[in-house]
């Protein structure tokens, strides 16, 4: 079966049951271009099949399949709310309210009840802040009246408060949401835990995440490079009449590939886990930051098959223990001059 769009996705779920169904991506059963037609790309396909050339798209169960479709409608969800705070702040801005100039976060305790009173009449700014801020914040007191010093009109007013009113209905429709997932999860908590042992997972969603994305069964993958190259962290390979032409890394993994950049962004920060930071310093200086912390998200990804592959949790000396060099090295002159070169020393003879 090709996977075009949605519409295969009722058919798999009434064949599933009874049928051994291979799901194979449209780029790697497409007819030549001027004599495709539907007649003749079943046929095609099933010519294709016919002779095991067709390869097979990963499909998780049931089960996780409903988990991943949760887990990426509340992926939609946190970028509505973060466009609706934008435009929250794009309103302010347009009407010299600079909160965002002295609170760190406009969605705060303090400033929402500072916005509420400015709503409640947006031609009257010069009311006392005091009562309405966290005490921490007494000392910003001057700053912060200086701030709200603006000019709110009648349309932007009532702009500001639909955003709110959906901002805070996307915020309880969320929470339902999460319930949902949390409850739907509930059978992988063994997966959940070994999961939360890695670094930079310390958010129960985050490891929901990585499990309606890759399940819990890595039997579905040879091996950790195949479950890399599936989430689109390994280069790809494009070569022709000798030439290496781009091996960028491919599109796939529009989910997964983000969700581990960010956890290895986090975690090459923190002094907690030299075994990642250092290989990343390392990479950094040769390759530059994109590529190195490709690597990272890639190494995190090889950890988490192992520690799901093998049902134990993160061993940090593993990595330690490949990172420790050899005693007995030996290297001729010739390779010591060209390291020194590679660093940028430029050599010269003892009698200079």
């Amino acid at each position: 079966m090709e996977s075009t769009g949605k519409y295969w996705i009722p058919i798999y779920n009434v064949l599933e049951k009874d049928c051994n169904i291979v799901l194979a991506h449209p780029k790697y059963v497409k007819a030549i271009r001027g004599k495709k037609t539907d007649k003749k790309d079943a046929k095609w396909i099933a010519d294709l099949f016919k002779h095991d050339l067709v390869a097979g798209s990963f499909m998780p169960p049931a089960d996780i399949r409903q988990l991943r479709d949760l887990m990426r409608y509340r992926f939609k969800l946190t970028c509505f709310m973060s466009s609706e705070k934008n435009r929250l702040q794009n309103c302010l801005t347009v009407s010299n309210i600079q909160l965002a100039s002295v609170v760190s976060d406009t969605f705060g305790k303090s400033s929402q009840r500072i916005l509420d009173k400015i709503l409640e009449n947006p031609d009257d700014t010069s009311f006392d802040i005091e009562p309405l801020i966290h005490g921490s914040m007494k000392k910003k007191l001057p700053e912060l009246e200086l701030a709200i010093d603006g000019f709110i009109t009648p349309e932007q007013a009532g702009k500001l408060k639909v955003i709110k009113k959906h901002f805070e209905d996307l915020e309880s429709r969320k929470a339902e949401l999460e319930k949902l997932i949390l409850a739907l999860a509930s059978p992988y908590q063994q997966e959940l835990d070994l999961i939360l042992t890695a670094p930079s997972f310390k958010n129960k969603f985050t490891a929901i995440g990585i499990i309606s994305e890759i399940g819990v069964n890595m039997e579905a993958f040879p091996s950790a490079k195949h479950l890399c190259s599936w989430a689109g962290l390994t280069p790809t390979n494009n070569e022709s009449a000798g030439k290496k032409k781009s091996v960028r890394v491919s599109k796939a993994g529009c989910y997964i590939k983000p969700l581990l950049v960010q956890c290895a962004n986090s975690v090459v920060k923190s002094e907690k886990h030299p075994e990642i930071r250092n290989r990343y310093l390392r990479l950094r200086k040769r390759r530059g930051h994109k590529k190195a912390i490709i690597a990272i998200a890639r190494m995190l990804l090889t950890a988490l098959y192992n520690m799901l592959k093998n049902k134990e949790p993160y061993n940090a000396e593993l990595y330690r223990k490949s990172d420790v060099l050899p005693v007995n090295r030996e290297i001729t002159i010739e390779q010591a001059i060209l390291m020194a070169q590679f660093q940028g020393y430029k050599i010269k003879s003892a009698a200079e």
